[in-house]
């Protein structure tokens, strides 16, 4: 029975069906017409919804605007071009989305703890120039998502950051030593990061691999691991430069 009907329906698609392509064959061509007034329709009703997030609703996103736009999205666009979708219909997904999303921030605004449920908490990354690795494996954050955006910033190495945050939106905030208690860090160049020495040429400062901790350490072989973070990912010779803005 299913491969009857499975045959049934591969004889009724015809490949490169230049009419099937461009126009439905369960709607006429009029229904573009529809398809117009409908994407205006939706477009419109968008713009109204995100002019009631306000402008924080289009910067960076939380996990709950996100969510939003991801519902609204698939209900606007399946209105534009699906004729058994009635435009009520998306009405009232809009409204009931919208009356949450101000419910949401009128409870967020009153109880930290619903907020933090919601949204998220802000996790402190580095520390002192040194890496929290707890806190970094729970944000699920690469070494190079971090580096790229400390690059950003004119970052050369960890040892020029204090501070730095990943805000719940995902952007983070840096807050960097005072050019006089700058520290020798681990460079975060790629050329250079990617490059750990598990031999090292010349006794001096160097940075782990895995939590940016600095150690003097003797020419050889590198500690079978790092007496800070039990990692054994190599080392790189610290850093000196000075950040410049």
């Amino acid at each position: 029975m299913t491969t009857t009907c499975l045959a049934l329906l591969a004889a009724d698609i015809a490949p490169f069906d230049w009419q099937r392509l461009f126009i439905s064959n369960e709607a006429p061509v009029g229904f573009l017409w529809e398809v117009l007034v409908r994407s205006i329709f939706a477009f419109v009703l968008t713009i109204g919804a995100l002019r009631i997030t306000g402008k924080r609703g289009v910067r960076q996103l939380s996990l709950f605007e996100f969510g939003l736009i991801l519902v609204l999205g698939s209900a606007g666009g399946d209105a534009t071009f699906y004729h058994d979708v009635p435009l009520l219909y998306v009405v009232v997904v809009f409204a009931v989305v919208m009356a949450l999303y101000v419910a949401a921030n009128y409870l967020i605004d009153r109880n930290p703890r619903i907020e933090r449920l919601m949204e998220g908490a802000p996790e402190l990354i580095i520390i002192e120039g040194e890496i929290d690795l707890p806190a970094f494996t729970k944000a699920s954050l690469t070494a190079q998502e971090l580096f790229g955006q400390l690059r950003q910033y004119q970052v050369e190495h960890l040892g020029q950051v204090r501070r730095l945050y990943l805000e719940a939106t995902g952007e983070v905030s840096v807050y960097f030593f005072a050019p006089e208690h700058e520290r020798a860090g681990l460079p975060i160049w790629p050329e250079v990061y990617h490059q750990p020495l598990y031999e090292l040429p010349r006794p001096g400062k160097y940075a782990c691999h895995a939590c940016a901790t600095v150690r003097e350490l003797p020419a050889g072989p590198v500690p079978a691991q790092c007496p800070r973070c039990q990692q054994a990912h190599g080392w790189l010779p610290a850093c000196t430069v000075p950040r410049t803005a």
